[in-house]
């Protein structure tokens, strides 16, 4: 009975990853018709792709502010409401600048979503099964991306205006989202750091009875031994976890993931394959996606976090070196099934890793901040990377494209080799005693 309340409301928060990962992937399917509807450039048509993770920046980098000032949950509503109305705005635009508007907001979305929903998962959820309950986000984006394509390939040849019941369905699952956070507590550890202590204690009851005494202890007492809630992320005992935080947060989009994600269906027709087989590929990534991050998350509080990016970093090193020596032969017939190996290796490391190990790392005093800090350097980077691909590959070619994310996992296995810490099984409260110098 004890857990059975956090995974139901982790289930519940990680709908934002859902919505996430929908919104991330389903502009690969309307791209193509968007870019022909208003006759758009080059530099419009990088623009129009990366107008939702211009938003996504900003709603990390400032997604700690209303976490910390209106809760975890009262955040999450307001996150719900973006999506829901980027979903119906962008879908209905009649041009481009409200199109724009409604992208930008939907990233708005995401942002704050990868910053308080791993949060607030986080600080519910017991130590041995912390992993797999925060684990369940990055799940549920994967799933997101999935449904996403899948969704695209059905509506491909709905009408000329497909593009836009691709982007409008999305409605559907922000409302369930927005009805179903009123069926959630606040975080406990938001509560006892806003004094409220006895609301912190009901909920954590409802966690374990048992134990609900003893965190609330543990909590004060390292409550008290912070400066509070104003304290600054960048004061010198922090800068250990701030460092981990970026360096993990930037070589999750050095692995060129979101350049990936956004524009499978156009590197599967530079293979050569017609736009029907090049979206139904896009399909199949978004279920080897989904299969290798359910893996992951099922053993991610057995194995650990280091082991499995140990793994991954290889793979990703192997699969990537592979793809691009395919661009410099033009022999393109193995391309798919390496890519669909690339992202079994990226689901299983850096997928599933990122949100539960960034939201383990950072003290109660700057845990908002600190996710907020590697969120929004996850999403800068995916910023850039999308914006500029279509240039990269044009102007250096495929074969260096790939090859500088292969070295870029070269960079990242010595990383997670040389300075990446173990956090599995210890509670926030150890976890930070082990990271922060006193």
């Amino acid at each position: 009975m004890k857990n059975r309340n956090v995974f139901f409301w982790s289930i519940v928060v990680a709908l934002g990853g859902l919505l996430f990962g929908f919104d991330t992937a389903v502009i690969s399917g309307a791209e193509e018709s968007i870019q022909k509807l208003w006759g758009l450039n080059a530099y419009e048509h990088g623009l129009t792709m990366s107008i939702a993770l211009i938003g996504t920046v900003l709603g990390a980098i400032f997604g700690s502010v209303p976490s910390d000032a209106l809760g975890r949950r009262g955040t999450l509503v307001w996150i719900a409401v973006l999506y829901l109305v980027s979903a119906v705005g962008a879908a209905l635009s009649p041009s481009w600048v409200p199109f724009m508007v409604f992208r930008f907001l939907g990233g708005l979305g995401v942002g704050a979503s990868s910053v308080t929903a791993p949060l607030y998962i986080s600080e519910v959820s017991p130590p041995a099964s912390r992993g797999r309950m925060v684990g369940m986000f990055q799940f549920n984006v994967v799933f997101g991306i999935l449904l996403a394509y899948l969704s695209n390939f059905l509506l491909r040849d709905i009408g000329p205006d497909a593009w836009r019941w691709m982007l409008g369905v999305q409605a559907v699952p922000a409302i369930a989202f927005f009805l179903l956070l009123f069926r959630i507590p606040e975080s406990p550890r938001w509560l006892l750091r806003h004094g409220r202590t006895e609301e912190a204690r009901a909920v954590f009851e409802r966690i374990d009875p048992a134990t609900a005494n003893d965190n609330i202890s543990t909590i004060l007492v390292a409550n008290a031994a912070e400066q509070g809630p104003g304290e600054s992320l960048w004061a010198p005992q922090y800068r250990r976890p701030v460092l981990l935080a970026i360096l993990f947060a930037a070589f999750n989009q050095l692995a060129g993931i979101n350049a990936i994600i956004y524009y499978a269906p156009r590197i599967f027709e530079m293979t050569g394959r017609g736009q029907s087989a090049a979206l139904l590929s896009s399909a199949g990534i978004g279920l080897v996606n989904f299969c290798f991050t359910l893996l992951a998350v099922n053993i991610i509080d057995k194995f650990g976090r280091r082991r499995l990016m140990l793994v991954g970093s290889v793979g990703l090193i192997v699969t990537l070196g592979l793809v691009a020596r395919a661009f410099y032969t033009q022999q393109f017939e193995a391309v798919p099934v390496l890519l669909f190996g690339y992202i079994a290796f990226f689901a299983f490391s850096q997928g599933a890793v990122i949100w539960v190990f960034i939201s383990e790392i950072f003290p109660s005093a700057v845990r908002a901040k600190g996710q907020a800090l590697g969120s929004s350097t996850h999403w800068v980077l995916a910023a850039v990377i999308t914006f500029i691909f279509p240039k990269l590959t044009e102007a250096l070619g495929g074969g260096n494209t790939f090859a500088f994310f292969a070295g870029m996992m070269v960079l990242q296995l010595l990383y997670v080799w040389k300075l990446m810490p173990e956090t599995k099984g210890k509670t926030l409260e150890e976890a930070d005693k082990v990271l922060v110098l006193h």
